[in-house]
């Protein structure tokens, strides 16, 4: 004889609590106007039997999944890792499941993850575009009944909420600190692809003629050092700004030793990066010339990384709240889900900080 329990159903619920099957579901899916006694005894029913809710029939009723999108640019990026936590832990503390997509930095790629999410009816989707301009399929996911919000980009094509760092701010600041250290001919490295040429030379022709919101986080920290420079009216050598022309550790390593070989041409003192891939492989690129940091050459680093306190001297850094871009992101989306934002869509701004530890050393001017 078999010893397999029946699951309890709605029906079971709703006779033991003594209500109809409408009033138990509107109770248990939490929509509609329900007495709090009502909502009290029927969950404590549903408790005693052991019940659990059907989401695909509950969803048939409410419209809603209680399910969100996360379009991830990146899944082995020490970033995205710590923002998918913090988005997980609010969504799970508010009753939401999440369903994540790997893009690899491809709009392509974030085009088909987006079908796939709309296919899924989430109830909204959080997303970091690869592209900032290409966001036509990003424009129709958005709906009155789905939420949309950009973690770490942001887009002045789209009429909706951002989570981001203010890149600028925190690049001018740190390079900014190495100007006021005595460098005058600092490296940048960079993961500006080919195809955004137009915004180099837009950015080396004009600082202020691009607006910060059509610029990735690679160009707006771009800005950032080039602004820095301005401020301290000291002339840009473009042979100093490396771009790697893909994201991967091994091209930044490759764009850091160009760099180090045109040394005696250009004087670099001094090289920052822009995230933790490339600073990773500027590091490495340094490490392999056999030169010492900061005695040879001063280094900051985007990101607080774990291996950024464990070499030595520690490295300087850029941290940036990570997992509260993720969690923050997730608020604001979950807001929009719940009613309680009801603002236009808004570009919300976290500060980062400087770590200084034993990467920078001061130089005099001869």
């Amino acid at each position: 004889m078999s010893d397999v329990r029946k699951q309890p159903t709605l029906h079971d619920v709703a006779r033991l609590a003594g209500f109809s099957t409408s009033t138990t579901a509107r109770a248990l899916g939490n929509y509609g106007r329900i007495a709090e006694t009502t909502r009290e005894k029927v969950r404590a029913a549903a408790e005693e039997l052991g019940y659990r809710a059907n989401p695909l029939a509950r969803s048939m009723i409410t419209g809603k999944t209680k399910t969100i999108g996360v379009v991830c640019a990146d899944l082995s990026s020490p970033f995205f890792a710590e923002a998918l936590r913090g988005i997980s832990d609010v969504a799970k503390g508010r009753g939401y499941d999440i369903l994540i997509v790997n893009t690899d930095e491809d709009v392509a790629s974030e085009r088909d993850a987006v079908a796939l999410l709309r296919d899924r009816h989430v109830d909204g989707v959080i997303v970091s575009p690869a592209d900032v301009r290409q966001v036509d399929h990003l424009a129709a996911l958005q709906t009155p009944e789905r939420a949309l919000v950009l973690l770490d980009r942001s887009s002045s094509a789209l009429d909706t909420d951002s989570v981001t760092v203010d890149d600028v701010s925190a690049m001018t600041d740190a390079v900014g600190r190495l100007l006021d250290a005595g460098h005058r001919h600092i490296g940048i490295v960079t993961e500006l692809r080919i195809e955004r040429e137009a915004d180099w030379q837009s950015l080396l022709g004009d600082l202020d003629h691009s607006e910060r919101r059509e610029l990735n986080p690679s160009s707006r920290r771009l800005l950032g050092y080039l602004r820095a420079h301005r401020e301290h009216d000291i002339p840009i050598d473009p042979a100093l700004v490396a771009r790697t022309g893909a994201t991967s550790v091994d091209s930044a390593r490759r764009a850091t030793t160009r760099l180090l070989e045109q040394r005696d041409e250009t004087g670099m003192t001094a090289v920052v990066t822009v995230d933790n891939t490339t600073s990773v492989g500027a590091y490495g690129a340094i490490r392999d010339h056999g030169l010492r940091v900061p005695d040879d050459l001063s280094f900051i680093a985007f990101d607080n990384l774990d291996w950024t306190t464990l070499v030595q001297p520690a490295v300087s850094v850029i941290e940036q709240p990570v997992y509260a871009l993720g969690s923050r992101a997730a608020d604001v989306l979950l807001d929009r889900l719940d009613g309680i934002r009801t603002t236009p869509g808004e570009e919300i701004l976290l500060d980062t900080r400087f770590i200084e530890r034993e990467s920078i050393r001061a130089v005099q001017q001869v």
